[in-house]
This record gives C-alpha cells, sequence and structure tokens, in this order.
C-alpha cells in the first residue's frame, strides 16, 4: 500500500534536471561543451566549420572529410578546472519567513572533469569519406556542501551525455562539399535538493531532519547535422554547419528521504517521473582565409536556439504515486522557470606556421550565456570572454600530429542569483505555496582548461 503525506503534496518541487560531464561553467553557452577538439580548441573554435585539419570535423562540419586523405584516426582529452563559490552574503529565507541556517556558502560546486573523445574518417574514393565520433557534447556538474544556505533550491545537479556519430561527405571535384552526420545519444541525469517543510507543518519542521529529494533519469535521442564547405578560392574557403535539436524525455524515479511518516518517524517514499529536456538547434558560419603561406586566419559565429528552453518540470509517471496522489498520469510535481535565450558565440582566430613541423595558434571567443533574467543557484552563468592558445607538432613522415591547448574563461559580471518558486500555470508569479521562500547570492566565477589530441594518418 502506498503512504500518503499529505503535508509533502505541495513541498515536493524539485528545482532543476538540466543536462555530468563537465561543470556547468565551462561550457559553450546553456549546456553545451567547448572542448571538443584540442586542434579547434587553440583558436577558440573558430572558423572550424570550415578548417578541417583533422577527423575532429566529423562533429564541427562533416563536409571538411573531403579535404581529409586516406584514413585519420583522432583522438584525445580535455581537462576542466573550474572555481565557482558563492560570496560573503549569500542568504535565504525559508517558507515560514525564517533565515536559513546553518548558513554556509556551499564551497566550490566545481570539481576538475576530463572529457575524452575519438574520431575517424576514411576517404572511400575521390568522391565520398565517410566517418565515425564519439564525444561529450552536452554536461553539466555542481554539487554544494549539506550546509548550502540555498539548499532547499539545489544541492546536486548533474547531466552526463555522450555522442555517437556516424557522419558522411560528398564532394563535386570543384571545390564544393556536402556531408550529413546523424549523432545517438544517450543522456542521464540527476537532480538533488534538500526539502523545506516549515509551509506546512509550521515550527514542528524545526525539529526532525530535512528531508532529502533527488531525481534520477536517462534517455536516449538523435540529432543531425548538415554541413557544406566551399573553396571560394587557393586561399579561402567558407563552412557552413546546421544541428537539429531534439526533446529528450529524461525518464527514472524520484524519491524523497527522511519524509515524516505521521507516525514519529520517517520514510522513503518514490515515484516514477519524467524530465523534458530541450537540446537546441545550432546554426555555424566558418571562414578560412590564407593571408600567407605561413598564416591563416579564421573566423567564425555560432547561433544557437536555447530560447526554446523556457521550463523545466518534473512529471508524474504513476497514478496515485507515493509523493504525490494524482487521479491521472503527468501531473506536474515540480516546475522551475528557465526562460532562456537564444544565444551567439562569435570567434576569431589565428595559425603561424613557424616551421613545416611547428604550428602556434591563438583564439578568442565572445560566448553569450542564455540564463538571462531566471539566474538559479543551479546554473549561476554569465557571459563570458574565451582566451585560448595552442601548439601543433606535425611529422608527415610517421603520419602523426599532436596539438595542445589552453584556454581561460573571464567571466562578463558575477552571476546574481534571486531564486523563487514558481507557479507552473504562470511562469512568473512566485507560488503562494512556497511562501516567502528566496535565495539571493553572488558568486566568483573562474575557468581554465587545457586539452591533447594525437591524430595518425595512413
Amino acid at each position: 500500500m502506498h503512504k500518503k503525506i499529505p503535508a509533502l503534496a505541495t513541498a515536493v518541487r524539485v528545482a532543476t534536471l538540466a543536462a555530468v560531464a563537465a561543470p556547468s561553467l565551462a561550457l559553450a553557452g546553456g549546456f553545451s561543451l567547448n572542448e571538443q577538439s584540442a586542434s579547434a580548441m587553440g583558436t577558440a573554435n573558430a572558423g572550424a566549420a570550415a578548417n578541417p585539419e583533422n577527423a575532429t570535423t566529423v562533429m564541427f562540419n562533416p563536409a571538411g572529410m573531403s579535404q581529409l586523405s586516406g584514413t585519420t584516426l583522432s583522438f584525445g582529452a580535455a581537462y576542466l578546472d573550474i572555481d565557482a563559490e558563492a560570496k560573503s552574503g549569500a542568504s535565504a529565507t525559508r517558507a515560514d519567513g525564517n533565515s536559513v541556517q546553518p548558513a554556509g556558502r556551499g564551497g566550490d560546486i566545481a570539481d576538475p572533469a576530463v572529457l575524452p573523445n575519438i574520431y575517424m574518417s576514411h576517404e572511400v574514393n575521390d568522391s565520398i569519406d565517410v566517418g565515425f565520433g564519439i564525444h561529450a557534447p552536452y554536461g553539466l556538474a555542481a554539487d554544494y556542501e549539506n550546509d548550502f544556505v540555498g539548499r532547499f533550491f539545489a544541492d546536486k545537479t548533474e547531466l552526463t551525455a555522450i555522442a555517437f556519430t556516424p557522419a558522411v561527405s560528398v564532394n563535386n571535384g570543384e571545390g564544393l562539399s556536402m556531408g550529413v552526420g546523424l549523432s545517438l545519444m544517450y543522456a542521464e541525469g540527476r537532480l538533488s535538493r534538500y526539502q523545506d517543510l516549515t509551509g506546512q507543518l509550521g515550527p514542528v519542521a524545526y525539529a526532525i531532519d530535512e528531508p532529502y529529494a533527488d531525481i534520477e533519469g536517462d534517455d536516449v535521442g538523435v540529432t543531425f547535422r548538415v554541413g557544406f564547405l566551399y573553396e571560394i578560392s587557393d586561399a579561402t574557403q567558407v563552412g557552413l554547419s546546421a544541428q537539429t535539436g531534439t526533446d529528450l524525455k529524461l525518464k527514472g524515479e524520484a524519491k524523497i528521504h527522511d519524509a515524516p511518516d505521521g507516525f514519529g518517524g520517517t520514510t522513503t517514499l518514490s515515484e516514477k517521473v519524467e524530465v523534458p529536456l530541450a537540446i537546441p538547434e545550432s546554426l555555424t558560419l566558418g571562414i578560412r582565409h590564407r593571408l600567407t603561406d605561413s598564416v591563416t586566419l579564421l573566423a567564425g559565429a555560432t547561433y544557437a536556439r536555447w530560447g526554446r528552453f523556457q521550463e523545466l518540470d518534473v512529471i508524474s509517471r504513476e497514478v496515485g504515486g507515493e509523493i504525490v496522489d494524482a487521479p491521472v498520469e503527468g501531473v506536474v510535481l515540480s516546475h522551475t522557470t528557465e526562460k532562456w535565450k537564444n544565444t551567439w558565440q562569435l570567434n576569431l582566430g589565428g595559425i603561424w606556421q613557424a616551421t613545416p613541423a611547428w604550428a602556434f595558434k591563438a583564439g578568442y571567443a565572445y560566448d553569450e550565456s542564455p540564463v538571462d533574467q531566471y539566474v538559479t543557484a543551479r546554473i549561476p552563468s554569465q557571459d563570458r570572454h574565451w582566451l585560448t592558445l595552442g601548439v601543433q607538432w606535425r611529422n608527415p613522415a610517421s603520419g602523426w600530429t599532436v596539438d595542445a591547448a589552453l584556454g581561460t574563461l573571464l567571466f562578463k559580471d558575477d552571476a546574481k542569483v534571486d531564486e523563487y518558486f514558481y507557479l507552473h500555470e504562470d511562469q512568473t508569479v512566485p507560488d503562494p505555496a512556497a511562501g516567502a521562500s528566496n535565495y539571493q547570492a553572488s558568486y566568483d566565477l573562474s575557468a581554465w582548461s587545457a586539452a591533447i589530441e594525437l591524430t595518425k594518418s595512413f
């Protein structure tokens, strides 16, 4: 028999399930990841859609495989180190209007992470190339300490996404190529937070343990990428790459640990749930121009339709579940207003071929954050500047090329959080049932990354 606890019905507002491959602050906007290739990272991904240096073009623009000869294998990894911590002065109030105690700042919420990747391309004949890639296109990870003052809004936020991408390209032998890739993506996510019961139980809530809500789910989705590459002249070429979006439904289970059972003890409640998660469409333009025999200039721009991510809901998949005794499936257990906006990333870069074996790279990108008015404790994001340096060593006799890159993120401003719980019916109206619940803080943000890529041509 299910245990029904009416006092918890309105308490279950699990704030966010986003997408744990990397800390949220290392993103290319939203929960996309910049670090897909050390060779492209050296120029801050500038012109990546028009500069197929190796098999990583499978991800950036599959049409670029037409400019690779024979078989090319590229593999590597990126290391991300993020510092993100609420500043002194962070505060929160409970539903009953009292200040949250203890009131820790949560510590550094982002642990270092490693992102591996592997890509391959193969020349079938003069007109057709095929390729395959395994990489992590999306990811989030944040984890607050247990005494975090905003623990009723966020504790852990994780998303792991891994994509398996076969691709094919064709060319007309006159400078025009077209490529198509399909990404079969597996994603799993987790979110958790503590529960504030003062709005339902009053002073009694201070005498019991704070219940802990934890949600996990996964799904498989598919996106498609179409790319074009055109050689305007021997010195200049332009690339265009477009990716479709998809809607994931992360299906799993919600659990509330240490929930009061109404008899002086505690119990664990569980319910099958799903969390819809929007993956955006994107369009990338890249230009490569060889200024001289030793200097190449690169530029690019990416437009991502993050505006389709307007809300994040936890939806019941049960009739008469333990958490909410609903008469039908599809009842929204919790709602988070997101209202993200569409974004641009603008890139500039250059390559200096100092010797036949050694090349040096530099790049800059301005990266808009899609998080606008509704900045949350789970994703304390801000617009950022991305500065990178890279070096490449090539040995044509052996077929080996090694790329290494370093990058740093400089955030435009502190991320300022002023978070409430909102009504599902109107995403911008604070939920009266949440009482005075509010979390306010400013965040210090900084990040750096390093990557290496090994390429073997056969």
